[in-house]
């Protein structure tokens, strides 16, 4: 249960934190108010003059809340679940390791020697 439950709380910071990522920039800053003031850029908004800022700046306030809250429970999460041990030598050797023969088991082969493979 554990394992799923971290996989979807990680799914949902990856997607919530895309969501901040394209609302911060689809924001216009301080510095474009004064440019709207005039004129320029206005017309060409998708919520209107006003309700841009307030919308998305709400938008991205909620969707931060959201990945703080996330990335509190995926720590949580985290620090709760061991799944390896901490150690190499807290693993024990496994079954497989007895049957692999050592040098001393391997039978020697005959005829073969290593000097032959030299070049002359």
């Amino acid at each position: 249960m554990g394992g799923y439950l971290f996989s979807i709380v990680l799914t949902v910071h990856v997607l919530v934190g895309l969501g901040v990522i394209g609302l911060v920039l689809l924001q216009h800053g301080k510095g474009a108010d004064a440019g709207a003031a005039f004129g320029s850029g206005a017309s060409g908004s998708l919520f209107g003059a006003s309700g841009s800022s307030n919308f998305m700046s709400r938008t991205t306030g909620v969707l931060a809340t959201v990945f703080f809250i996330t990335s509190l429970s995926l720590a949580y999460l985290g620090s709760r679940e061991v799944s390896a041990p901490v150690n190499i030598m807290e693993q024990g050797v496994p079954a497989a390791q007895d049957a692999i023969p050592t040098p001393a088991q391997v039978p020697a082969q005959q005829g073969e020697s290593k000097a032959d493979n030299i070049p002359k």
